[in-house]
């Protein structure tokens, strides 16, 4: 047997009577005013934040935003917008420049490492053996006169500290003899090649011109020469290149020498005693 469904009597409203003494119109603005979720928010809620002073804000509706450049600006577009990857590349070429640069640096230092290694440099030693000189007139009496001097001077070169390093001694080099700071004669130093442990003395012929002496400086030389002990400055500029073995040679460097003597007298050949020398040449520092 079916069942018989019957409908549902509708519920009670919920609009009861207001209580005695409490305005209808108060309930109905109330109601009114409760959110519910078809009310719309604040009005407040809605407004963008408004712009600081100064500013303008305009609006450009969405079907007229072109993500594709025009046609006249296509050209421009394309030359901004290789700009960073020229700048990359910029950037990367330059660090392998540098990259390149310091490989050779350091590859240059191993290899002048190495060859110090090997072939141990050391610089040669330079001394006076005897210094004949004329034409030096101390006479007070002939202060006057400018003095001609000629000096024959033998010089030792000792390369005997290179069991593997020879010197080859350039053509154009010059020595000068001088006496407290003023030059008294120079002539050439000779061209030759000295090999590893050797010894070589050789003489040259210095000769000045014109020569002039305070009398102070005079009067101070007759003294010295009465005494025995005259000092004199013995220069020497080379131009040199250095020999590794066989196959290695260093380019033309100057090389300046420097040796402080001292002579018995200023006629005839004098003993020279050598009281120091001392050798530089700057691109080599670390060696001589």
């Amino acid at each position: 047997m079916a069942d018989r469904v019957h409908p549902m009597p509708p519920p009670p409203s919920s609009s009861l009577p207001p209580p005695p003494g409490r305005d209808r119109r108060a309930d109905d603005d109330a109601a009114a005013a409760a959110p519910t979720e078809t009310t719309p928010l604040h009005p407040s809620f809605r407004r963008p934040p408004a712009p600081p002073p100064g500013t303008y804000i305009i609006q450009v509706p969405k079907d007229q935003v072109l993500r594709v450049p025009p046609p006249d600006r296509a050209r421009r577009y394309r030359k901004l917008a290789a700009r960073p990857a020229r700048r990359r590349l910029l950037r990367r070429a330059c660090c392998l420049a540098c990259a390149a640069l310091l490989l050779l640096v350091v590859l240059a230092a191993a290899f002048v490492g190495a060859v110090y290694l090997v072939f141990r440099p050391r610089a040669p030693a330079f001394s006076v053996a005897s210094l004949s000189i004329r034409g030096v007139d101390v006479d007070p009496a002939a202060l006057s006169s400018a003095l001609s001097p000629a000096v024959d001077a033998a010089v030792r070169a000792d390369n005997g500290r290179n069991k593997k390093v020879g010197v080859d001694y350039r053509g154009g080099g010059e020595v000068a003899v001088s006496y407290s700071g003023v030059r008294l004669a120079a002539g050439q130093w000779p061209a030759f090649y000295q090999a590893p442990r050797n010894v070589t003395v050789f003489s040259t012929s210095l000769s000045g011109k014109g020569v002039s002496l305070t009398e102070e400086q005079r009067k101070r030389l007759a003294s010295e020469q009465a005494a025995g002990a005259v000092p004199l400055s013995v220069e020497a500029v080379v131009p040199v290149r250095v020999r590794f073995g066989k196959v290695l040679r260093t380019w033309t460097l100057d090389v300046k020498a420097r040796c402080e003597v001292t002579v018995d007298k200023l006629a005839g050949t004098a003993a020279a005693a050598n009281r120091g020398c001392k050798v530089k040449v700057k691109p080599l520092w670390w060696w001589w």
